[in-house]
């Protein structure tokens, strides 16, 4: 692969991403091959998309990436077709978990990190290092700092919506843990900016 690599301080939060996990999930990581699509939004506006291939066999295991930028200033487009190498690990109750290993270059050395996140920083899928990328919360200050990235309200009833399930075995189940999380989150906020308004 060539050589990619971007000095700008962009934020991860912001940027189209590609995560392993999302592919296991939708069947792509199945032995043999695969095909689809990604599409993303924004406030119910679609933003863009890419195509996906995955190859999983004994041989060689890699995901292929295909889309079509367009430059903001020419609106000249470019056809954009390369490969994502994959790796495993054991999982620990069984099975694999996989990950991408990160092709490109920074500061003229190969990358090779095993990552579960792609994202996409100028013109191709890299990971956080290569792309150079930052956290939102690390680039907040003061108040903002205390409270940490904003919860959204949608970013709440998504995560509300995808529990099914509050507890299990009496437990509590994984994704309300994450909803529940992120409401208490939110409830911090919320007192954090009341006590900075209220000076």
């Amino acid at each position: 692969m060539g050589r990619y690599y971007s000095s700008k301080k962009e934020e991860s939060d912001c940027l189209k991403n590609i995560s392993a996990s999302f592919l296991n999930k939708y069947g792509y990581f199945k032995d043999g091959w695969r095909s689809g699509t990604i599409n993303w939004s924004r406030h119910g506006e679609k933003t863009g998309n890419i195509s996906v291939q995955s190859s999983i066999n004994e041989e060689d295991q890699y995901i292929r990436l295909y889309y079509t930028q367009t430059d903001r200033q020419t609106e000249e487009k470019t056809d954009f077709d390369y490969k994502i190498p994959l790796t495993t690990t054991p999982c620990y109750f069984g099975g694999n978990r996989y990950w991408f290993i990160c092709p490109w270059y920074a500061d003229s050395k190969y990358c090779g990190r095993r990552v579960g996140v792609l994202y996409l920083s100028n013109k191709y899928f890299a990971c956080r290092h290569c792309n150079s990328l930052t956290y939102n919360s690390r680039n907040l200050g003061g108040w903002s700092k205390l409270g940490g990235q904003v919860v959204s309200i949608p970013d709440l009833e998504r995560l509300e919506d995808e529990v099914k399930l509050k507890y299990y075995n009496g437990k509590m189940t994984r994704k309300y843990r994450r909803y529940m999380e992120r409401v208490h989150k939110s409830n911090y906020q919320f007192m954090i900016m009341a006590k900075r308004w209220s000076k």
